[in-house]
C-alpha cells in the first residue's frame, strides 16, 4: 500500500459512518491540508456509493480538524446510473471540520478522445531543470509526501548567498509546477484532488506571505491521469478585502486536462 492510499484508508464503522485517522505528515504549517482531507471524504464516498470515481467535488471547510482519530459520516443523496450524489462530512469532537458534495461515476481514462479544448498544457522546463519548492521560511511536513519542482519563472522563492532561503515576490499571482507522490506511486483521481491545493498560495508572488486557509474548493475531475508527472497552474483573478480566488488546472504526463478546480481562500498571515 502507498503511502498516500494507508493515509487516506477508512474503515467502515457501521450504518453510513467511516472511521479514519487524520494524518499530519500531510499538513502545512501544523494544519492538515486541504486536499489531503477531501480525498479522505472522496474515498469514503466512493466506498459508500460503490463507483469507481470522483466527478466533481466541493468542499467547505468550517475549522481544521486536529490529527488523529476522526469520523466520517455519508449521506446518499441521488443514485442513477451515470452518477451519484453524496454528502460526506468529517467530524471530530461532535462538530463538522469538513462538509462536502460529491458527485461520483466514472472517468474516462487519458487515452479517451477530446471534443474542444482552449487551454493547452503550458511548457515549462523538464521537472528535472525546476526548481524544488524549498518551503521557504515555512513548515511544510506535505513536500515530504509530495515532491513539487516550480517553473523557475513563478517560484516565490530564492536562495541567499549563505544557503538559506528567502521570499522573493513575482509581481504576478500564478505558480506552475510538476508534482507527484514521493514515493513514485503513480496518480489517481484522489491524489489529482489533492495535487490542485498543494502548491503555494498564488499571493505569494504579490508578497502576501503566510497561511492562507482555503474557505470553499471546487474540483472538477475531467479523466483517469496517465502515469508520471502532473503539470499544474494556478493563478488568482481578484484580491480584494482580505479575500482571493485561486484556480487551478492539472495535466497529466500526456497533456491531457485531468482536474480544474477554484477556491476561495483568506489571504494569508505571517
Amino acid at each position: 500500500m502507498s503511502a498516500f492510499a494507508e493515509a487516506t484508508a477508512v474503515r467502515a464503522a457501521g450504518g453510513s459512518s467511516y472511521a479514519v485517522s487524520v494524518d499530519p505528515a500531510w499538513s502545512i504549517a501544523g494544519v492538515p491540508n486541504g486536499g489531503y482531507l477531501m480525498a479522505l471524504l472522496i474515498r469514503a464516498a466512493l466506498d459508500a456509493a460503490g463507483v469507481p470515481d470522483p466527478l466533481a467535488v466541493s468542499a467547505h471547510f468550517t475549522r481544521p480538524p486536529s490529527f488523529g482519530p476522526a469520523e466520517i459520516q455519508v449521506e446518499r443523496v441521488k443514485s442513477g446510473r451515470q452518477t451519484s450524489a453524496l454528502r460526506a462530512s468529517l467530524w471530530q469532537a461532535d462538530s463538522v471540520r469538513l462538509d462536502t458534495l460529491i458527485t461520483a461515476g466514472t472517468l474516462p481514462d487519458h487515452d479517451a478522445g477530446v471534443g474542444w479544448n482552449d487551454h493547452p498544457m503550458p511548457t515549462i522546463p523538464p521537472p528535472e531543470d525546476c526548481a524544488p519548492n524549498d518551503r521557504g521560511p515555512f513548515q511544510v511536513a506535505l513536500l515530504d509526501m509530495v515532491e513539487e519542482r516550480l517553473d523557475p519563472a513563478t517560484v516565490p522563492f530564492e536562495r541567499t548567498s549563505d544557503g538559506g532561503v528567502t521570499t522573493a515576490p513575482g509581481g504576478e499571482p500564478v505558480l506552475r509546477g510538476w508534482l507527484r507522490l514521493a514515493d513514485g506511486t503513480d496518480p489517481d483521481p484522489l491524489f489529482v484532488a489533492l495535487a490542485v491545493d498543494a502548491m503555494p498560495p498564488t499571493v505569494f508572488n504579490l508578497g502576501h506571505f503566510g497561511w492562507a486557509p482555503t474557505v470553499e474548493l471546487t474540483v472538477l475531475l475531467r479523466g483517469r491521469p496517465a502515469p508520471g508527472w502532473l503539470l499544474c497552474e494556478s493563478r488568482t483573478h481578484y484580491l480584494a478585502g482580505g479575500w482571493f480566488d485561486e484556480e487551478c488546472t492539472a495535466w497529466d504526463s500526456t497533456g491531457r486536462v485531468v482536474a480544474q478546480s477554484r477556491q476561495l481562500a483568506l489571504l494569508g498571515t505571517r
